[in-house]
């Protein structure tokens, strides 16, 4: 069997902190994740997933992750169910974060584009180009 999700989107909101009656500390928030596609007036669609971590991984995301953060997250789909003040079942599906990769911002990378490395300033000697005729791709 496999549970596996992987999203890279930005924060909707600064993350909110929870324990647990056993002490675990636990951070809720939800990713904006965009569509690959637009719609028919030619704007960018995005879908708003709720995710969860726990522990440590709960810590770094309180501490470095805050609204309009992009994040990359490795983790699985969890389902759960619970009863409402009003008596109704209410069903749930949340993303537990197992790995989150902290991604740069937009105006960190303007600031740093002198310092960065392209190909324009990569040394290509020693380099073959390779003939690509004939493969299936």
């Amino acid at each position: 069997m496999l549970n596996k999700v992987i999203l890279i989107g930005r924060l909707t909101k600064d993350p909110t902190e929870h324990s647990t009656q056993n002490g675990h500390k636990a951070v809720r928030f939800t990713l904006a994740v965009d569509r690959n596609f637009k719609d028919a007036n030619g704007n960018r669609q995005a879908d708003f997933i709720s995710v969860v971590a726990w522990n440590q991984l709960a810590d770094l995301i309180s501490k470095y992750c805050k609204k309009g953060k992009e994040i990359a997250i490795v983790g699985r789909l969890q389902t759960g169910s619970y009863t409402g003040q009003d008596g109704q079942k209410r069903y749930t599906t949340d993303v537990v974060a197992e790995e989150v990769q902290l991604l740069a911002d937009p105006k960190d990378s303007k600031n740093n584009d002198n310092n960065s490395n392209s190909n324009d300033d990569f040394n290509f000697d020693g380099f073959e180009e390779i003939n690509t005729e004939g493969l299936p791709f």
